[in-house]
């Protein structure tokens, strides 16, 4: 059942209802936040599991106002870095959904041992601040990693490929459990425009919209191409102004928008895209973008059908696809799991929103340990030294969160 929200609800933090055990996916304060599980299920069965579901609606909110999709049950999930790989989709006993028009809504699904509902609207406030100890380590050995990059630059000189993304392991041991609903709050501040999520143990935020389907409609936003900030409005754009002029960040963009534009193509009777990629701008670095965008041909797609098709883009894994996966893994050295693959929602009509897992951590069941991953494109000029400066750049947007001493 859906109903509209109380004031009290709409005052909620969906961080507050995510909390150390809830879901969340979320993008400047529009988003979803549930607790407790109804079911789990594969993630390509999670539309079909939705639409089984007898639902009543007493919201009065047709499907599409204010640019949301509409009341319902929703499956918020993820898929891992391998193509193919299984992932999973989690459908909350109850969800919490905000709209940008403001419209807000509960929606509860009714089932033995199920009731979540005056447990999740409750006030939980922000999370209490709390120190620790924590030791930083490289999983990935540097070396090695400077040999993959090295590795993978090769193969591009000897047009094997035309880009391959290297990637490095860090984690973080805290000696006591890892604050999950503090992290999400500090992702909040840090990264309120990025794509915020918390599955489980799987946390982060990350800018970069792999791809969502809102009735017809289809949207995608590649990044590839990133340099840092230097906290200075003026160096900063004066990084920008370089980042666009790169041949090497824009042959490495150009690779992700052809691939991502070519896939999505064969289900759409148009797609269009930006001319020129623009400087999107996180906390900690800037990305080249694109925004490409059309109209999917009927029957449309189920969101997590697109999902598969593009998970890993060029922008984490490579080009041709199959023979940079191929050199990622005898290179590489590094278990990806969800890092790299994708994580989003779906209602039961196929509509949803996913981003690509960048900018995360997987926290271990005690949530004493937490797994970072960070990577960069390789082509012909890349230097490995300065690709192991981005990925110390990337990761400082989770160790920010994550570490309080």
């Amino acid at each position: 059942m859906s109903r509209l929200a109380d004031a009290a609800t709409r005052a909620l933090d969906l961080n507050d209802v995510a909390r150390d055990d809830g879901f969340l996916f979320v993008r400047d304060g529009v988003g979803f936040a549930g607790r407790g599980v109804a079911a789990r299920v594969r993630v390509d069965e999670a539309a079909a599991v939705l639409a089984a579901i007898d639902h009543d609606d007493q919201t009065g909110i047709r499907a599409g106002d204010g640019g949301g999709i509409g009341p319902g049950p929703r499956a918020l999930g993820w898929v891992p870095f391998v193509p193919g790989g299984a992932g999973e989709a989690v459908v909350p006993a109850v969800i919490v959904a905000k709209d940008p028009d403001g419209s807000c809504w509960v929606t509860t699904i009714a089932g033995d041992g199920i009731d979540g509902a005056s447990e999740t609207l409750a006030p939980a406030g922000p999370p209490r601040p709390a120190a620790d100890s924590y030791r930083l380590a490289p999983v990935t050995p540097v070396d090695t990693y400077l040999a993959a990059v090295a590795a993978a630059r090769d193969a591009v000189n000897e047009e094997r490929i035309l880009k391959a993304v290297i990637a490095r392991e860090i984690s973080v041991t805290a000696t006591a459990p890892i604050d999950r609903h503090g992290v999400l709050h500090r992702l909040k501040a840090a990264f309120g425009s990025s794509y915020r999520f918390a599955i489980d143990g799987f946390v982060g935020a990350s800018p970069e919209l792999l791809v969502e389907v809102d009735g017809r409609t289809v949207r995608s936003t590649p990044l590839a191409g990133t340099a840092p900030r230097a906290g200075d409005p003026h160096q900063d754009a004066a990084i920008a102004a370089a980042l666009i002029a790169s041949t090497k960040n824009q042959i490495e963009h150009r690779v992700v928008i052809d691939v991502v534009h070519d896939t999505l193509l064969p289900w759409c009777s148009y797609l269009d895209w930006e001319p020129e990629p623009q400087v999107l701008t996180v906390a900690n670095v800037q990305h080249l973008a694109t925004r490409i965008e059309g109209q999917l041909s009927r029957p449309t797609p189920p969101v997590t059908t697109l999902v598969r098709a593009l998970s890993p883009t060029p922008a984490l894994g490579g080009h041709p696809r199959d023979e940079a996966l191929a050199l990622i893994a005898e290179v590489e050295g590094v278990d990806r799991d969800r890092y790299g693959g994708a994580v989003g929602w779906t209602d039961a009509a196929g509509n949803g929103t996913w981003a690509v897992s960048i900018r995360c951590a997987q926290l271990s069941d005690d949530r004493r340990v937490a797994r970072l991953h960070a990577g960069g494109g390789i082509v012909a000029e890349s230097d490995p030294l300065a690709e192991l400066a981005e990925t110390q750049a990337k990761f400082q947007a989770m160790l920010s969160a994550l570490v309080r001493p």
